[in-house]
C-alpha cells in the first residue's frame, strides 16, 4: 500500500509517497493548481503499480478544484482534520522545521496511520452547502451589526424612537425609517400613513400609538443635521440589501437541501436552514462509527481532567465547528417545544439541579443520537420509536 500525502495551496501542490514501512516512493513532487499540473499528477498515480490512498488538509477552498478533479476521475481521497495531523507531527518531533515538503510527508504519514475515510461523492454539492451555510451566517451577523450601527444614529436623531417601539426595530418601525426618516416627517404624517401602517402591522399599530409617536417626534431631544440623517439613509439602505441578499442564499440553501433530503430534515423542530448547517458541517455521516465521535466533532462533551486522584469534569470543550454548535443547541431548544420525550428529558435534567444552559447541552448531546441513528440508517424520524 502507498500513502500519498499532499499540502495544499494557493497556486501549488506539494506530493509525497510512502510505503507502509515507510519507506519513500515519491519524494519532492510539486504540480501546479492547475489542469497541466493535476494532469501530471494523474500520470503519477497511473505509473504506481500498487494501490494507493490519497489524503490532504482541509484547507477551505484551495482544494476544492483537486477534490473535484479527482472525484471526476474516480479517485479516493481522505480529507484530513488539520488540528490532528499537527498533534501527530508533534508527537514525532519537537523541531520546528517546516516546509511545505515536509508538511506532505507527515501528512502521508499520518494517513498511514490513521483509518482511511474516503471523502463522499457529491463534492460539488456538499461544498456549495457549507459554503452557503457560512455565507449566510456572515450576513447575518453583518445585517446584525448594521441594526446597532443604526441605533446609534437614532440615539443621537430620535433617543426616543426605538424605546417606542420597545427596543425592537419591527417591520412597522424600519418602514416608518425608510419612509419618514426624519423626526420632523414622522411628526408630520397624517392619515393616509397611518392606513398604510395599520396594513404593514396587520392592524396591532393602533391610532394611539400613532398620536404618541408623532408626539415624541415632535419634542424628541434629539439634534438633526444633514450629515446624520446621510448616515442613517446609507445604513437603511444596506440593512435593506444585507436582508434580500440573506432572502436569496437561503432559497439557494433550501433547494440544495430539499433536492438532498436528508432524514435528518424529518424531525420536527428542525428547520430547512438548521438542517442545512447540520449536514453540511458533518459532511460524510459514514466518518462517524459511534454518536459519541459526532458529539466530539461538534464540540459539546464535556472536559475532563484526572490526575492521581483527582478528577474533574469541566466546561463544554467547545472545539470543532462553532457554526454546527450553534446550530445544534438552537434546534435543541426547538425540539423540546415539539417532542414530548426530549421535552421530559430536559425537565429531568432541570430537576436533577442543572440549569438551562447545562440541561440544554444534554438535548443536544440526545439530539445528535437521534441524528446519528437516522443518517446511518437512513430513516425517517419516528416519534413513536423515541425513547
Amino acid at each position: 500500500m502507498i500513502f500519498i500525502g499532499i499540502d495544499i495551496s494557493k497556486y501549488k501542490h506539494d506530493c509525497f509517497a510512502m510505503n507502509e514501512y515507510g519507506e519513500c516512493k515519491i519524494s519532492n513532487f510539486t504540480f501546479q493548481n492547475n489542469l497541466n499540473g493535476f494532469n501530471s499528477f494523474i500520470s503519477v498515480l497511473d505509473d504506481i503499480q500498487e494501490d494507493f490512498r490519497i489524503g490532504f488538509e482541509a484547507t477551505g477552498h484551495y482544494g476544492l478544484n483537486l477534490m473535484l478533479f479527482l472525484e471526476k476521475h474516480d479517485i479516493p481521497f481522505m480529507e484530513l482534520n488539520p488540528v490532528l495531523v499537527q498533534k501527530f507531527i508533534l508527537s514525532h518531533s519537537l523541531r520546528r522545521t517546516k516546509t511545505d515538503k515536509t508538511d506532505a510527508a507527515s501528512i502521508a504519514s499520518y494517513l498511514a496511520s490513521a483509518e482511511f475515510n474516503p471523502y463522499p461523492k457529491k463534492v460539488y454539492k456538499m461544498f456549495s452547502l457549507k459554503s452557503l451555510t457560512r455565507f449566510r451566517s456572515g450576513l447575518i451577523h453583518q445585517r446584525s451589526q448594521s441594526l446597532v450601527r443604526i441605533t446609534n444614529v437614532l440615539d443621537c436623531i430620535f433617543p426616543e424612537f426605538k424605546p417606542f417601539f420597545k427596543k425592537k426595530f419591527s417591520t412597522t418601525a424600519l418602514y416608518i425609517l425608510n419612509n419618514y426618516l426624519s423626526p420632523e416627517k414622522i411628526a408630520n404624517m397624517n392619515s393616509c400613513s397611518y392606513d398604510k401602517l395599520r396594513s404593514i402591522s396587520r392592524g396591532k399599530f393602533s391610532m394611539a400609538q400613532f398620536v404618541q409617536l408623532k408626539q415624541l417626534a415632535k419634542n424628541t431631544v434629539g439634534e438633526t443635521n444633514d450629515i446624520m440623517l446621510y448616515e442613517l439613509q446609507s445604513l437603511l439602505a444596506l440593512y435593506r440589501h444585507l436582508d434580500e441578499n440573506i432572502k436569496d442564499t437561503e432559497k439557494k440553501i433550501e433547494n440544495i437541501i430539499l433536492e438532498l433530503n436528508p432524514p435528518t430534515l424529518s424531525i420536527r423542530g428542525i428547520g430547512v436552514q438548521s438542517a442545512a448547517i447540520i449536514i453540511a458541517e458533518y459532511g460524510d455521516f459514514s466518518r462517524f462509527h459511534t454518536p459519541a465521535k459526532m458529539i466530539s466533532f461538534a464540540g459539546i462533551e464535556p472536559g475532563i481532567s484526572q490526575s492521581g486522584t483527582y478528577e474533574h469534569s469541566g466546561k463544554m470543550v467547545k472545539h470543532g465547528s462553532a457554526h454546527l454548535r450553534y446550530a445544534i443547541l438552537n434546534c435543541a431548544g426547538s425540539v423540546i417545544l415539539h417532542n414530548e420525550v426530549f421535552a421530559n428529558y430536559y425537565y429531568k435534567k432541570i430537576s436533577e439541579g442543572k440549569c438551562h444552559r447545562v440541561a440544554l447541552s444534554h438535548v443536544a448531546k440526545k439530539l445528535i443520537r437521534v441524528i446519528f441513528k437516522l443518517e446511518s440508517t437512513h430513516t425517517i424520524f419516528d416519534p413513536l420509536l423515541l425513547c
